[in-house]
């Protein structure tokens, strides 16, 4: 292989790659051999027609497409790899200059990592939150904890009200046709939740068990279901039952209950500790932000566009993994919400080119600064996520991989990264 490397402009290369003759007709040679089940020639069983065969009948040119997906990204990286100050961020544009059965030339023009002109990064100020928790934060949070631990009491003796979980059957209609997704059968509802259609719970308050009764609503005009949106529905509603939260009263015993702690002061010092904790942990990484935030605006960088674009795909690809995580598929929220992933596209712009411009302040500030992370440092971390786990070091060591170690030794870096920013910088 010999290659020529061009700069062009805007920080775009092209590479131009001649291939030797006995790797193309290798290729080309293994994609007849990927390819061979698929042809039959009379005499010939099929899958099982020689090469020089299938060659004379229809051509070498037919295993070309094949060769090319298998050499281009071999000859491709193979440069790359030589030419380290080459750095990708998009994937290259082929060209075909020269194709035979003994000749491969081609080119590959690539979007590089732009160049980044870092801007001042010591001697800033910024501004730290100052991490505080009021009785009534604690309280509200203790509420929260006893409210979970409730349990749901049946009533029998008086009218459903706000508050109250309900369990209903309802049939919708509009204009007196029933439509899809209005029909349910021993449907659980906390009345007061804003679950369904504004003005349904209300309605359903006052009920009794065994009561029947014609629910009037209007859908949002915003609704996603567009032929509903708008429209005045009738829905037909039948109470079966009644329940409401008993919520334990803050005392020792339900403290026992609820936590490790014995008493009522006891579980306050632990949930103002748990608090106080999360809102540092949360300053402490506003605080990162902004500085991350204040060096990149101070700095100069022309960003490709494909950058942000290929941000802006990972964000949409995460989004719609959590999606599915949680059982529902994105073609249906699309559907649900009368969102299309174009308008999702335009919505993530602004935090795709902020993400992308914060990740190259962190490269080049790493560059810059030059953080020394040893071996015994990465160690030094495994050994405490081994106590975590309950395991010694020789243990946990099993699970990490030479990927997982390189993840740790970034994560170091970062850390030690920010320790310095904040060190040369005034933090008030």
């Amino acid at each position: 292989m010999s290659y020529t490397v061009e700069n062009l402009e805007k920080n775009k290369v092209k590479i131009v790659v001649k291939v030797d003759s006995a790797a193309w007709q290798g290729a080309i040679q293994k994609a007849y051999e990927k390819t061979k089940k698929n042809y039959q020639l009379g005499g010939f069983r099929k899958g099982h027609v020689p090469f020089k065969v299938l060659c004379s009948t229809y051509g070498v040119g037919i295993f070309f497409e094949d060769a090319l997906d298998i050499i281009l990204p071999e000859e491709y990286g193979a440069v790359l790899d030589k030419e380290t100050a080459i750095e990708p961020v998009d994937r290259p544009e082929i060209d075909i200059v020269a194709i035979s059965d003994a000749t491969l030339e081609f080119s590959a023009t690539v979007q590089c990592k732009p160049d980044f002109k870092l801007g001042k990064y010591t001697g800033l100020e910024f501004k730290k939150d100052a991490a505080e928790v009021s009785d009534e934060e604690i309280d509200a949070e203790i509420n929260k904890k006893l409210d979970a631990a409730g349990a749901w009491v049946p009533v029998t003796d008086r009218p459903s009200q706000k508050g109250d979980q309900v369990v209903i059957d309802y049939s919708g209609s509009v204009e007196g046709v029933k439509f899809a997704g209005g029909t349910a059968e021993k449907q659980t509802l906390l009345l007061g939740s804003g679950a369904f259609i504004p003005g349904f719970e209300e309605q359903v308050e006052g009920m009794n068990i065994g009561d029947e009764k014609d629910v009037n609503v209007k859908f949002p005009e915003d609704y996603h279901e567009n032929t509903l949106a708008g429209k005045d529905a009738v829905f037909a509603v039948k109470l079966h039952e009644i329940s409401y939260k008993e919520v334990p009263a803050l005392d020792d015993e339900s403290v026992k209950d609820i936590s490790e702690y014995d008493t009522v002061a006891e579980y306050k010092e632990s949930i103002k500790k748990d608090m106080l904790d999360k809102k540092n942990a949360d300053a402490e990484s506003k605080l990162e932000n902004d500085i991350i935030e204040t060096i990149a605006n101070g700095s100069e960088v022309d960003i490709p566009q494909c950058m942000i674009d290929n941000q802006i795909e990972d964000m949409i690809q995460e989004f719609e993994s959590r999606l599915q995580y949680q059982g529902l598929k994105a073609e249906d929220y699309y559907k649900y919400t009368g969102m299309k992933r174009d308008d999702l596209k335009t919505s993530y712009k602004d935090m795709a080119e902020k993400n992308v411009r914060f990740r190259l302040t962190l490269e080049a500030l790493l560059k810059a600064i030059q953080v020394p992370v040893s071996e015994e440092e990465v160690d030094e971390k495994i050994t405490d996520m081994a106590k975590q786990a309950g395991k010694t070091f020789e243990e946990y060591s099993k699970y990490i991989n030479a990927e997982y170690r390189e993840y740790l030794r970034r994560d170091i870096i970062t850390t030690k990264l920010f320790e310095y920013l904040k060190n040369n910088n005034t933090i008030k």
